[in-house]
């Protein structure tokens, strides 16, 4: 599998699709200013707690109080509130050393978030999910800095293996290497991508983050709530920081600063990397040139259309997603059950491409073609499995139900992203209706009246095909009656890129006469 970064810069913002075998199965926007997204750290007051939801509201300067819920603290809650109560009021120049830091878990007997933020005290926060329609965004106190290799999670000293590096002496290897490596007071999970690194690469990456975290104290000096302490990384380098590996083969940017910025960062995290960064600047726009926008108009909207002539219904309700498999114009042979097969397990491969293009999440409830035989609904759910693995959002796939009906729930971070690829019709103007094809054979009459008056001479309308029919047929056609009513030679043209009702006039020099 090839993958392919397209990157669109204006001045409004930054547009990343990502192709996997030249498909678009991501597409991201990132505003110019841009705030409140998934990892940013704020320094927030407690404004108000809520014991029947054992919750608490957050000030983050966010339009709305934003939510955290006790389950969303962390074990080590008391030792990040004393934290950033030192961190807020330090007076030393140089910072204090955190790993002198008395970072202890607490346990909170009462499992009550008001036992833990009574006297509603300021509290570094990470944002966990970004606002959505009217709530503010969610809220974690479990804070974490990811880097290519690992993320470091203050507060604690414990060290965890991805469980997607399958060998277990691969597992050990990697967990000797972090705990020689890291610091007092910080806990560390190795990533996936760090499988077969050394421990100079690992140590590297570590750092990194250390100095992240430094930075971070010297933001809460003398803070005052609500504050941005630390914005996350922009979606172009955070994309490349949890994506790039030996599969990416072409980045392509079409501004200069970004190209810049990528290349550095390219640089920095993968020496070997650098090369396939490329600048775009041959005039079409970039987009268009690499296939997007088509890919765009084909891929949002209510129906997306399959290449066997089967195509997806998608719908949204407040609660969920549904989406309905329907055969089509798909050819059916003697073997329905296998067609049924055919059709569903193509379905399921685009389901998935549309999860991750749309950024649907929640529950997703997919209504499959009926299949009876319980070995081909475990063919499709295996499949489905296979098809969800390169999904970076947490989710979970049910088996299919006796209905038919499969199940999907998928980790919503920020709202999904909604296209409108619908365009307003250029003849009803989005009403529906048209004018009747006399008036406008009257509009027509009238408008080439008053240019004959003007001393237009050797007229060309040129008008949709059907129009064009309309206006030459029969005898006398309608364009003969016009030729002796104003006693000047009139051509009628056709042009199917014309709308239904749209006609336009042109001189003998073939140049369009503006009425």
């Amino acid at each position: 599998m090839t993958k392919e970064l397209i990157i669109n810069a204006a001045p409004q913002g930054v547009e990343i699709a990502l192709l996997e075998d030249k498909k678009l199965v991501e597409l991201h926007s990132e505003k110019t200013n841009a705030s409140f997204a998934v990892g940013d750290l704020y320094l927030g007051k407690v404004k108000k707690l809520i014991p029947g939801l054992n919750a608490a509201f957050i000030d983050v300067g966010f339009e709305k109080d934003a939510f955290l819920h006790y389950t969303d603290l962390s074990p080590f809650v008391r030792s990040l509130l004393k934290f950033t109560n030192q961190a807020i009021n330090d007076n030393d120049p140089n910072g204090f050393d955190f790993t002198k830091f008395n970072a202890e878990p607490e346990i909170i007997k009462t499992g009550k978030i008001t036992e833990v933020m009574s006297g509603r005290p300021n509290v570094l926060v990470q944002i966990l999910k970004e606002p959505i329609a009217a709530k503010g965004p969610r809220l974690s106190c479990e804070i974490s800095l990811p880097g290519r290799f690992v993320v470091v999670t203050p507060f604690n000293d414990i060290v965890a293996v991805s469980r997607k590096i399958h060998s277990s002496d691969e597992r050990k290897r990697l967990q000797k290497i972090i705990e020689a490596i890291k610091p007092k007071n910080f806990g560390v999970i190795v990533r996936t991508a760090a499988e077969g690194k050394q421990t100079t690469e690992l140590h590297q990456d570590l750092l990194g983050l250390i100095e992240t975290w430094k930075t971070i104290q010297h933001n809460l000096k003398g803070a005052v709530a609500p504050q941005k302490i630390l914005s996350e990384q922009g979606k172009t380098t955070s994309i490349l920081r949890d994506l790039l590996n030996e599969d990416f083969n072409k980045i392509v940017i079409n501004d200069k600063n970004v190209y810049n910025d990528t290349k550095t960062y390219i640089r920095k995290i993968a020496p070997d990397k650098q090369d396939i960064v490329s600048y775009y600047n041959n005039g079409l726009p970039i987009f268009e040139n690499f296939g997007i926008t088509k890919q765009v108009k084909a891929s949002f909207g209510k129906t997306v259309n399959l290449p066997s002539g089967a195509y997806l219904i998608i719908e949204h309700t407040e609660a969920l997603h549904v989406i309905d498999v329907n055969s089509g114009y798909k050819s059916v042979g003697n073997n329905q059950e296998q067609n049924a097969l055919e059709t569903n397990l193509e379905a399921a491969e685009e389901i998935a491409r549309q999860l991750r293009l749309r950024d649907l999440g929640g529950i997703i409830v997919v209504d499959f073609i009926d299949m009876k035989l319980m070995e081909n609904k475990k063919k499709l759910a295996d499949a489905m499995d296979l098809f969800m693995k390169s999904d970076r959002a947490k989710h979970s796939v049910l088996p299919i139900t006796k209905f038919g009906l499969m199940q999907i729930t998928r980790q919503r971070m920020k709202p999904e992203m909604s296209i409108n690829t619908s365009e307003i019709c250029p003849s009803c103007h989005g009403t529906g209706k048209i004018s009747s094809t006399l008036i406008l054979e009257d509009e027509i009459r009238k408008n080439l009246n008053y240019l004959i008056t003007q001393k237009h001479h050797h007229l060309t309308i040129t008008v949709h095909p059907i129009l064009y029919t309309y206006l030459t047929s029969g005898f006398p056609s309608r364009r003969l009656k016009w030729m002796w009513k104003f006693k000047q030679k009139i051509k009628v043209v056709s042009n199917s890129n014309y709308h239904l009702t749209e006609f336009r006039f042109f001189d003998d020099k073939n140049e369009e006469i503006k009425i």
